[in-house]
């Protein structure tokens, strides 16, 4: 931890203890004595902190400030990246609710996150004005659908639904048994046990065209087993046949690419050209396909040969559409 959030747990131990020995201080900051005693000396003779030490209790405390000193004040300790993200997306999600059974306590929650996004030197105005929140390629998904299947999810009842596999343009009839919930990439999809397929399956929600709870206890999946089949390959489609991509990026694209985290278990590594050779998982192709595709001629799939085969065939359609199209 850097010096001013130091002050902050210094502060902190104080209050929650009373009294704090050197060594606890030490234990818990994990720095030296002689930081520490820095540490201290700046708290008490530039941010007017009323510690003493106790020599009865060996510890340091907090005392009854003089009334003619000048306030003790922390400097400033703002949001890091995580916690700013987590605040908005909650405001925005709270903004946007529909009207319903929560009504009263929505307002309530939002006046609570304006008050901590004010928190420290800035106001809730100023963070507003000064941070956006973009989302992209959001789809929407029927309230009543969303409701039903959730209900589904937690009671552990199997749906009946009437869902359009856009890959094949069809619609087909599933009875499954709802796992969990995943919102991903500005969506909602449903990891279920299918019983026509006779196996995990994921869901988009917004694909959904009709459902209704049906009256058979849901098969029950090891949790273990869910997030092994979702976490297994690149992005929402799992599975228990995982291959492994390998990827070759521009040097240019790598100063990109090698900063992103396209899954928990990815190698990278630098070639001695400047290329950068990305390794990831996947279960399923599609969704690796249209992230291989959007950097174009700055990618070459290095391996397997399917998976090229497939980004090659792409790439030739593209390129026949554009030829065929050429006096658009």
């Amino acid at each position: 931890m850097d010096r001013t959030e130091r002050f902050y747990k210094i502060d902190q131990l104080l209050q929650q203890r009373k009294v704090v020995s050197i060594r606890d201080f030490l234990d818990e900051l994990q720095i030296s004595s002689a930081t520490f005693k820095r540490d201290l000396d700046y708290m008490k003779d530039r941010l007017h902190a009323p510690i003493e030490w106790d020599r009865e209790a060996r510890g340091y405390r907090f005392v009854q400030p003089n009334v003619e000193a000048p306030d003790y004040n922390l400097p400033g300790l703002w949001f890091n990246s995580s916690e700013i993200h987590a605040l908005l997306t909650m405001q925005h999600l709270l903004s946007n609710i529909e009207p319903g059974l929560l009504g009263g306590q929505i307002e309530p929650l939002k006046a609570r996150l304006r008050a901590i996004l004010g928190a420290g030197d800035h106001s809730a105005e100023e963070v507003e004005t000064r941070f956006r929140m973009l989302y992209a390629s959001r789809r929407q998904v029927s309230s009543k659908h969303f409701q039903t299947i959730a209900t589904a999810v937690l009671q552990r009842k199997r749906l009946n639904l009437l869902h359009f596999n856009r890959q094949h343009g069809t619609t087909l009839e599933r009875e499954v048994s709802p796992q969990l919930l995943i919102y991903y990439r500005e969506n909602w999809y449903l990891e279920a046990w299918c019983h026509v397929r006779n196996g995990l399956r994921s869901f988009s929600m917004d694909a959904i065209e009709s459902v209704s709870l049906g009256g058979t206890k849901a098969k029950e999946v090891s949790k273990k087993l869910v997030a092994a089949n979702i976490d297994s390959g690149f992005g929402i489609f799992g599975g228990a046949l995982v291959k492994w991509a390998k990827l070759k990026f521009s040097a240019e694209r790598a100063r990109w690419v090698s900063a992103e985290k396209w899954h928990a278990d990815q190698r990278g590594t630098y070639a001695a050209d400047g290329n950068y050779i990305l390794e990831v998982p996947y279960a399923d192709d599609r969704e690796l396909i249209m992230d291989i595709m959007k950097h174009g001629s700055h990618v070459m799939v290095v391996s397997p040969s399917e998976l090229r085969r497939r980004v090659w065939e792409e790439l030739e359609k593209t390129a026949a559409n554009y030829t065929k199209n050429s006096g658009v």
